[in-house]
């Protein structure tokens, strides 16, 4: 069985995906430990609500970066964590948690990378009419948003959507595609290859366009 540790700043929607995918029985796995940089997310409640630890750590109480992103490693693998998951956490991860954790951290991003990195990723593909849009599952580097590749779920774009109204479309798949990749590097089933994420058993017969190609 998998051992999760979960970062998260806010609500906690693909938190309480991984929780659902767990309980499920789809997700061989266990959280041992939700940390936030947020005193007030509703991340702690749901954590509180199906009996998963959480501890609140903030970057105000530790001398520098290093230091706050080494407490937190040191809480991960104190628990056994293996692999760490950011549901929402908004922070770029410093290079101390990484190294502890290379290519064992995943993100997902509400857009298709490269495209629209950082802050607002769908407001951006929205303004920049874009006929398909997204969202991605990573690995974490010290980048924003660059690490390699797991998982990406196409959506359409309509040129009267807003942020909202195209976020909402793109959260769907976040719930869906997250535990999905969670999963595979569960079953041992991701190799990470430079910038590319080897997915043995993967499929290579389908395309997507928007809108539909007369026939």
């Amino acid at each position: 069985m998998l051992t999760l540790g979960v970062l998260a700043s806010g609500r906690g929607s693909n938190f309480q995906s991984i929780i659902d995918s767990i309980e499920s029985g789809f997700l061989k796995a266990k959280v041992a430990l939700l940390v936030t940089d947020n005193p007030g997310a509703y991340a702690i409640n749901r954590a509180q609500k199906h009996g998963i630890d959480h501890m609140v750590l903030t970057p105000k109480d530790f001398p520098g970066r290093d230091a706050y992103y080494s407490r937190i490693a040191a809480e991960l693998k104190n628990r056994g964590v293996e692999l760490v998951i950011l549901a929402g956490f908004m922070r770029i991860v410093g290079k101390a948690l990484i190294d502890q954790y290379r290519n064992r951290v995943m993100n997902i991003h509400p857009a298709l990378l490269p495209s629209f990195p950082g802050l607002h990723g769908q407001e951006q593909a929205a303004d920049y009419g874009v006929k398909i849009s997204g969202c991605t599952v990573h690995f974490v580097d010290e980048g924003m948003d660059t690490g390699p590749i797991i998982i990406q779920a196409v959506v359409p774009a309509y040129h009267d959507d807003t942020e909202d109204s195209l976020g909402s479309r793109i959260l769907k798949e976040e719930h869906r595609i997250f535990p999905c990749a969670i999963r595979l590097f569960a079953e041992g089933r991701l190799c990470v290859e430079g910038r590319k994420v080897i997915i043995k058993g993967d499929r290579k017969d389908f395309a997507v366009t928007n809108p539909p190609l007369d026939q």
